[in-house]
């Protein structure tokens, strides 16, 4: 089985006939991920430090940790406080997480039958969803209680979503079919909705007989 970096080596010849490319340098590549989870209570120091802790496992690198940008009272939350960790991954850790992500930890997640496609934003990122970090098989051992959910965000050099779905369909994201199913639905009802410009606009037959 091919790597994802392998993949993406290849994107230029798979995509060019698709979307024009007519140079190496208009291949999509991925630029980095951002990988961010929340940490549940500020009280609970012990969730920080296991936040921190499993991220760390399963993206191989510390996490940063992210401050609150204004007080809410109604929260208890003061400016600076942490509320969220969060890892940004370049090169080849970039390439392995998303290895691990797509061939072992997806597949993992309880009745798995895709990823939404929807997600992918106008700039050309796509973020996805983890409700349970304990899909990652370097976490699988978690209680209930220590579960907790990511959202990692791929950033791509593309500015579009056709592109980045096509990009990302490449290296083995596993989309919905369903949603695909649904888009070609959409496409046939508005071809159905659109009004005929080519009927005769002179006077019915009717009218004619009439006159």
């Amino acid at each position: 089985m091919k790597s994802i970096k392998e993949k993406t080596k290849e994107s230029f010849e798979a995509l060019k006939g698709e979307f024009g490319y007519t140079n190496p340098m208009q291949a999509p590549k991925i630029v980095k991920i951002v990988v961010s989870a929340g940490v549940g209570s500020l009280k609970d120091k012990k969730k920080i430090e296991l936040v921190a802790d499993r991220l760390s496992k399963i993206t191989g690198q510390l996490p940063a940790r992210k401050g609150a940008k204004i007080s809410l009272a109604a929260f208890k939350v003061r400016q600076g406080d942490t509320v969220g960790m969060q890892v940004t991954l370049r090169g080849q850790r970039m390439y392995d997480f998303l290895d691990r992500l797509v061939n072992i930890a997806l597949p993992r997640t309880k009745d798995f039958r895709g990823i939404s496609s929807k997600a992918i934003d106008g700039m050309g990122n796509y973020t996805l969803g983890i409700k349970e970090h304990t899909i990652f098989p370097e976490t699988g051992d978690e209680e209930l209680k220590d579960i907790f959910g990511l959202a990692v965000t791929i950033v791509t050099n593309i500015k579009d979503k056709k592109q980045t779905k096509a990009f990302l369909q490449h290296l083995g994201f596993p989309f919905k079919k369903i949603e695909a199913k649904e888009e070609k639905a959409k496409t046939v009802r508005k071809r159905m909705r659109k009004p005929k410009t080519d009927l005769p606009t002179g006077p019915t037959v009717t009218q004619t007989a009439a006159a």
